[in-house]
């Protein structure tokens, strides 16, 4: 299980759950979480930042869709403001930015609402905040007209 662990950062629901497929009795699970605890392996802090950082810089995933899967796999509330702290505001405006001028070049749809609205589904399923996602989509539709 330490091996499990230092491979790769893993939160207390992911452990638990390949520990139960190993059939151990819950004394034995409770010892080894114990242990992976004590001695590092274990912390769902340094997850929630290094999950943040990663979904955010890899897979350009937003912060309420973060916050939604850190969620899921039951870390506290502290651990995903910690985590979400790992996202600097400048990065995260322009990573929109980007990602909505790539899409919107992308979309080959005539009508405008038809075209705003599935850019703005998509960047609402990579879980950026509704009231971004409009304001970025008018200032792209300015600089558009502007052009």
């Amino acid at each position: 299980m330490e091996a499990y662990c230092a491979y790769q950062d893993r939160c207390h629901k992911e452990v638990e759950e390949k520990l139960r497929a190993y059939d151990l009795i819950p004394e034995a699970r409770e010892m080894i979480l114990l242990h992976l605890l004590e001695e590092g392996f274990l912390n769902e802090e340094r997850f929630a930042r290094s999950f943040a950082r990663g979904k955010f810089r890899i897979k350009k995933w937003g912060r309420m869709r973060i916050e939604r899967e850190l969620s899921s796999r039951d870390i506290s509330s502290y651990n995903i403001k910690q985590g979400l702290s790992e996202i600097d505001s400048d990065d995260y405006e322009q990573t929109l930015f980007e990602l909505a001028e790539k899409k919107f070049e992308q979309t080959h749809e005539k009508h405008a609402l038809k075209k705003r609205r599935k850019v703005a589904d998509f960047l609402l399923r990579k879980g950026f905040e509704s009231q971004k996602v409009y304001a970025v989509l008018l200032e792209l539709e300015k600089e558009k007209k502007s052009k």
